[in-house]
Formats: C-alpha cells, sequence, structure tokens
C-alpha cells in the first residue's frame, strides 16, 4: 500500500449539527457512523470517516415547518423578493462556496472513491452550474420585465415559484447533480429542504455556513438520516409541493404513494437507465472501443448515464470483443489521489457481492468473461468483466448494474437492438457508431423516439449543461438543463388587465413607485 499524501488524508468529522429555520441546529441524539471502503491502514479495513445525526419523525417535521412558514403561501420574504435579490444571495453562497473546494473534493474522494481530477471536475463544474444559472435567470427576467398586448388585454408574465421543495440526491454525485435540483429550486423562490445522498453526505458539511450565511431563515434546511425515517413523514405531512429526486424508482414511487395529494405534487425524477451502444459493421473500432470504454467505466460505471450493454455487430464481433476486453484489462486500479487511475474503489461495501451474482448468473447461462482480470476480488473492489454471450434470460440483460460488469451481445438484423430498447422499461440516451449516412440516417429517424438523447460515436453523458436532460419512461419525470431547471421548479403566472385608461393609470403607477417586485421593468445587468 502506498502511503496517503498528507494533504489527503482525514480527520473523522462528526457532523453534530443541522440547517433548520437558518439555526445550526446542535444534535446531541442518536448518529449514524460513516465509513470509507478505502483502508488508510497496511492489513484492509474499512476507514471510519466521522458520523452524522439519525434524524426521525420530529425533526422531519422541524424541517416541514421551517419551510412551510418561510414559503408563508407564497406571502414569505423568499417567494415575493426582487429577482435581483435573490441573485445576490445566490452570488453570496457559491463566492463562500468556493473556499470550501479542497475540502469539499478531499471527501469526495474518500466517501466515494472518486478520483481526484474527477472530484475536481464535479466541484468546478457545480460552481460553473450555479454562475450559468444566475446568467440564464437575468436573461429570463429581462425577457420578462416588459407588458404585452393582446385582444385589447395588457398583460406582464413571468415565473413564480410552486412552494415546499424536498431534495434528495444521489451518491454518485452527491454535488453536482444534487445542486442541479437544488439551485434552481432555491432561486425560483421556493422554499426547499435537502437530505442528502447515504454516501457523499459529509461532502456537504463545508457547506453548511455558507447554506446559513447565505439566505433568508426557513429557506433552505438540512437534515440528515434515512429517507424512511426523515422523507417519508415530510412527505406525508401533505405539505410538499415539488420532490425532486436523483436515485431509483422504488424510492421515488414509495415516497409519490405517502403524499396525501398526488395532484398537488409536481415531480422531479431522474431515475434508472440501461444505456445501449450499438456499433454497426462500418464503425471505426479505434474510436467505437475508446469512448465504450469511458462509457462504461468511467467512475465504475456508477453513472445513470454510463453505458450498460453493448450491441456489436457479429461482422465485427470477434474483433471488437478481442480488443476491448484487452483495453480493459489495461486499466488501473488505485486509491483515487493516485495518478492514472481510471478504477477506484467501489463505496458501497456489498457492492463486489452483487456483482459477482450477475455474473456468476449470466456464466451458468452460457456467458464467459472475455479479459482475464474480469470478476477478480479485493476487499473493495471488482475488476471489470466482460461478459458474452449475453442473452435475455440472465439478469445482467435486465438489470441496471451500477458497477463495473460490462455485457455484450452481437446482432445480425438492426432490428434486434431496436426492439430491444422498445421493449426496455428505459428511455434515456443511447450511443449510436458508425460512418455510413444510409444506415445511420434512418436509425437516427427511429432512435430519436426511444431515447431523448442519441449520442453519435460518443459515449452516453449529461452534459453539456445546457442540454436537456431528461428520459422515456421509467428513466426520468421532467427535464434538467440550466434552461429547463428554472421552468421545472417554476410555474408561469401573471398579471393581466383590460386596456383603458383606468387599468393603464394604475399599471403606470406601479411601474414608476416601483412598489411592486412583479409589476416592473427594471432591467437585471
Amino acid at each position: 500500500m502506498n502511503p496517503i499524501p498528507s494533504e489527503f488524508q482525514v480527520t473523522p468529522l462528526e457532523q453534530d449539527t443541522y440547517l433548520v429555520d437558518g439555526v445550526l441546529k446542535q444534535w446531541t441524539g442518536a448518529t449514524t457512523p460513516v465509513y470509507s471502503t478505502i483502508s488508510s491502514t497496511q492489513n484492509y479495513e474499512p476507514t471510519y470517516l466521522g458520523s452524522i445525526p439519525a434524524m426521525g419523525e420530529r425533526e422531519a417535521h422541524e424541517a416541514t415547518s421551517a419551510a412551510v412558514t418561510a414559503y408563508d403561501q407564497g406571502q414569505g420574504l423568499w417567494p415575493t423578493m426582487k429577482v435581483a435579490d435573490r441573485i445576490q444571495c445566490m452570488v453570496k453562497f457559491v463566492t463562500q462556496m468556493q473556499s470550501t473546494r479542497a475540502e469539499v473534493v478531499k471527501w469526495l474522494m474518500w466517501e466515494i472513491g472518486k478520483s481526484l481530477p474527477d472530484s475536481e471536475k464535479e466541484f468546478d463544474r457545480t460552481v460553473a452550474y450555479i454562475h450559468d444559472t444566475i446568467e440564464n435567470y437575468k436573461q429570463m427576467d429581462r425577457d420578462a420585465a416588459r407588458f404585452t398586448k393582446t385582444d385589447g388585454v395588457n398583460a406582464m408574465v413571468r415565473r413564480g415559484p410552486l412552494g415546499v421543495v424536498l431534495c434528495l440526491g444521489p451518491y454518485n454525485y452527491p454535488l453536482n447533480e444534487t445542486f442541479q435540483m437544488l439551485i434552481p429550486a432555491i432561486i425560483m423562490g421556493n422554499t426547499v429542504i435537502f437530505k442528502p445522498a447515504k454516501h457523499g453526505v459529509l461532502c456537504i458539511s463545508p457547506m453548511l455556513t455558507a447554506f446559513q450565511n447565505s439566505f433568508p431563515k426557513g429557506v433552505v434546511n438540512i437534515v440528515y438520516g434515512r429517507g424512511r425515517d426523515v422523507a417519508s413523514p415530510i412527505m406525508k405531512s401533505g405539505k410538499v409541493t415539488v420532490l425532486a429526486l436523483i436515485g431509483n424508482s422504488k424510492s421515488a414511487i414509495a415516497l409519490q404513494d405517502q403524499h396525501p395529494n398526488k395532484n398537488r405534487l409536481r415531480l422531479i425524477l431522474g431515475l434508472e437507465a440501461k444505456n445501449p451502444a450499438i456499433i454497426l459493421p462500418d464503425a471505426d473500432l479505434d474510436l467505437a472501443i475508446q469512448e465504450c470504454i469511458s462509457g462504461t467505466l468511467s467512475f465504475n460505471g456508477q453513472r445513470c448515464t454510463a453505458l450498460k450493454i453493448l450491441y456489436v455487430h457479429e461482422s465485427v464481433r470477434e474483433e471488437f470483443n478481442r480488443r476491448f476486453a484487452a483495453k480493459v484489462d489495461s486499466l488501473a486500479f488505485g486509491n483515487p489521489w493516485e495518478k492514472g487511475v481510471m478504477l477506484t474503489p467501489l463505496p458501497e461495501k456489498d457492492k463486489p457481492d452483487y456483482l459477482e451474482e450477475l455474473i456468476d448468473d449470466a456464466k451458468s447461462k452460457g456467458a464467459q468473461i472475455l479479459n482475464a482480470k474480469g470478476g477478480e476480488r479485493t476487499e473493495n473492489y471488482i475488476f471489470p468483466a466482460v461478459v458474452y454471450p449475453v442473452t435475455k434470460d440472465m439478469r445482467l440483460y435486465h438489470e441496471e448494474q451500477f458497477g463495473p460488469v460490462i455485457p455484450i451481445l452481437s446482432f445480425t438484423d438492426i432490428v434486434e437492438p431496436l426492439d430491444d430498447m422498445a421493449a426496455s422499461n428505459y428511455g434515456q440516451q443511447v450511443s449510436l457508431f458508425g460512418s455510413d449516412i444510409k444506415a445511420i440516417a434512418p436509425l437516427i429517424d427511429t432512435l430519436v423516439n426511444l431515447v431523448c438523447r442519441v449520442n453519435l460515436n460518443s459515449l452516453c453523458q449529461r452534459g453539456p449543461d445546457i442540454y436537456p436532460f431528461t428520459g422515456r419512461k421509467d428513466s426520468a419525470v421532467g427535464t434538467l438543463s440550466i434552461h429547463d431547471a428554472l421552468r421545472s421548479f417554476s410555474i408561469r403566472t401573471f398579471v393581466a388587465s383590460k386596456d383603458n385608461a383606468y387599468n393603464n393609470a394604475i399599471l403606470q403607477e406601479l411601474l414608476d413607485s416601483k412598489s411592486s417586485n412583479f409589476i416592473n421593468t427594471d432591467y437585471i445587468l
């Protein structure tokens, strides 16, 4: 074992405060230990990272009450605040957030095993996302800062907040994907209750003070604990207007079912995916193999956008499989801070056992592991296994493995993968590798109706964040992007009046006096 560089060594963090109603309250109740699967000793053992509060129904209701009071049925300080003032609060937050970079990056590496470059990228991308959201919101407000007149009716149309948002982020991107829901929800005038993910929870701790300092009390409330203990009572209260969750369908369905007024509940969900790659006979195999390596194994395949099943045309199958398997075996495994590593420890201690079950099931039904290292175990990892041929009676075909196991199928007729995609419960993205436009053109026209993003000769991914991120069927509800997220967490609302002298005089006086935060034509620079 190589020594851990001093700048990446950790001291256990006992997270004994939580943010509710603008106060960092002291927690004296039960706690849950946080361990890393990364060992800091010569003989392997998990590393103790600290602890978090094990909260329950009382704290759930406390946070809910604070968010409801701050929103105050749309009459609270935050939802009625001028857009420019809300933006100032967000600028203050992101400025303070930037000072936590080194600490947050270190926790990302230890908690979820994300490599140093990827952890730094996640932080920097999140900061850029916040700045871009601010600029997009400014432009939205500029476009709305005017009256329109149609059929004798004057109107000013803007976007208004929805209410109280419950935000539950994922462990694989505990900062970036969580903030891509949290930030637009806040800036649009909603109040939020945020529960960090089960892994990647301590990386939020350095930013608690920034949340407290930057927003009025009750606007941001941060609680800890198991979903069933904290999120369930919040949903049962019926006071949540928006459920924003990135995770799995079972959790999303369970929480929806607990809300007593489902017709009042807006859903913004990022869920499972089984994104395929399709390698056509004329594909550039050098390019396809490199993109499929990144697509299947970036962050060990623990991404909803990861390539989770590969369809290879029979005419190139033998060469693709041989070269792909060799490339996988050449990848370096190590701790996140070690230079050049692509494969890093898995954050879930039970994940290697689960992946081994999938591999064993496939092998028992006729599949083989194509790469020499495939399936090799350590205490906190299982080396990526390239599995072929995968058939529909195997668990690996149906289940989202969310880890370093790569199923491969061959096909002779393009109808085969298309029919499989049509029958799938998921429909997020696809990667299509080929160059013959006579083959590609009709495929694109079909694929755009099966998924929401077709990646031509490239891996599946979320960014750039300006593009819409969503999915069909069980893969998503709602759309996220810098542009779309602001709309997802708001609703169009407007003031209208008949075009006559009496009304026009009132509107003019409202504009001149600047007494209304809604009726104004101020231009935010």
